[in-house]
């Protein structure tokens, strides 16, 4: 059996890689042809679309891995029914059970290798790409929104462990390929959500240990003659209060200095990734964004089902794997390879779809997260068993 073993790898890597490296480039000569019109702006030339282009691969590997090697091992499995090989290895007394242990002994390396792009290789290439590109135009990464990017933080009494006492809106209008932050505006409150300070800065630069170095610094502070209840609290008795503003903020107070440290949870890291892809991010990086929007109570369903995906959809190469086993008890007059290669196409696109589909049903009907990554792999189970009992029984 190590020499069929042998034979099934061979064959199926071979298969695999062509098919891989296939998709590879059409997807590559679509992402270079979504460049050109921009070649020529700035200081972005051919060499650096080529660069982006080749940069942006990685990503791709880990998306088409799941249907190379669905298609790879259904081109391997039909060459085996046409030239027979398969049947004489059945007669050889090699069981179905014993085909579908090597498949998936040769769909452990697969696995591995999306694994290795998915979480190591990728979430550097990705963000070097975006780099290379905006260095080459001269420009920088911002938001969506007019105002910039935006994201949230607890502020705490000693640096970033002591007890929170009040939450931080961060807004950046501009982030430079370096790393630099352009026109910074913070928004601090207290627990009770009430705005105690303004600070607005022209650039800032991240020194380590959690900390910015804020730039050209205006800072504005409302200060507090007395403090108040909190929300909803019963006032102490005797006391009322006619202007809840003039209560509240007693004095307003402004500062401008060159430098100031700003000790924050917000880092480059969490910055990068909360304008980035989900599906492009490792699942390290996904599990602490999604830990930092839990802690400031923000929306988190879209990157825990983006996480289990991550875990989840190398995974689902085994099934598809075991999906073109059927492939091999077919007879020639069941259709030539070609049609079989259609069929797996058709199969692999299938998966695909079901997999962008279930993310959409998941995130608008607020299933849970694992159970939204793992439906689509579980659903071609089910299909892949009815076909090996199918071709078993017939």
């Amino acid at each position: 059996m190590k020499i069929l073993q042998r034979y099934f790898a061979v064959n199926i890597t071979q298969a695999v890689v062509f098919v891989l490296v296939a998709f590879l480039a059409l997807i590559a000569f679509m992402d270079l042809a979504q460049e050109l019109p921009s070649v020529g702006k700035g200081n972005y030339m051919i060499q650096h679309a080529f660069l982006y282009v080749l940069l942006l691969v990685p990503g791709h590997v880990y998306e088409v891995m799941p249907v190379a090697a669905l298609i790879g091992t259904i081109y391997t499995m039909a060459q085996f029914a046409q030239s027979s090989e398969f049947t004489i290895m059945r007669a050889s007394s090699m069981s179905t059970r014993m085909a579908a242990s090597m498949l998936c002994k040769i769909g452990i390396v697969f696995v591995a290798v999306t694994f290795l792009f998915g979480e190591l290789i990728t979430p550097r290439s990705t963000p070097l790409a975006e780099r290379v590109k905006l260095a080459a135009k001269g420009g920088t990464v911002s938001a969506e929104f007019r105002s910039g990017m935006w994201t949230k933080d607890i502020v705490h009494a000693e640096g970033v462990k002591g007890p929170a006492i009040g939450s931080r809106f961060f807004n950046v209008r501009q982030i430079k390929p370096d790393g630099q932050l352009i026109d910074v505006k913070l928004y601090e409150f207290d627990t009770g959500m009430r705005m105690r300070s303004l600070i607005t800065a022209a650039s800032a630069t991240y020194d380590g240990s959690n900390t910015w170095q804020l730039r050209e610094v205006t800072e504005t502070r409302f200060n507090n003659s007395r403090v108040l209840p909190e929300p909803g609290a019963p006032l102490p008795p005797g006391t009322s209060i006619q202007s809840t503003y003039g209560q509240e903020t007693s004095s307003v107070s402004t500062r401008r200095v060159p430098t100031l440290d700003l000790v924050s949870e917000i880092t480059p890291k969490i910055l990068s990734v909360s304008h980035s892809d989900p599906d492009r991010m490792s699942a390290n990086e996904l599990a602490v964004y999604t830990r930092h929007l839990a802690e400031n109570r923000q929306e988190t369903e879209r990157f825990k089902i983006a996480f289990w995906k991550k875990l989840v959809d190398p995974l689902a190469i085994f099934v598809l794997m075991l999906l073109a086993l059927p492939f091999a008890y077919l007879h020639t007059r069941s259709g030539g390879i070609s049609l079989k290669i259609f069929i797996g196409i058709m199969i692999g696109v299938s998966f695909i779809l079901m997999n962008s589909l279930f993310s959409h049903l998941g995130l608008l009907s607020t299933w849970p997260a694992f159970l939204t990554a793992v439906a689509p792999s579980l659903l071609f189970l089910l299909l892949t068993i009815g076909a090996l009992w199918w071709v078993e029984r017939h």
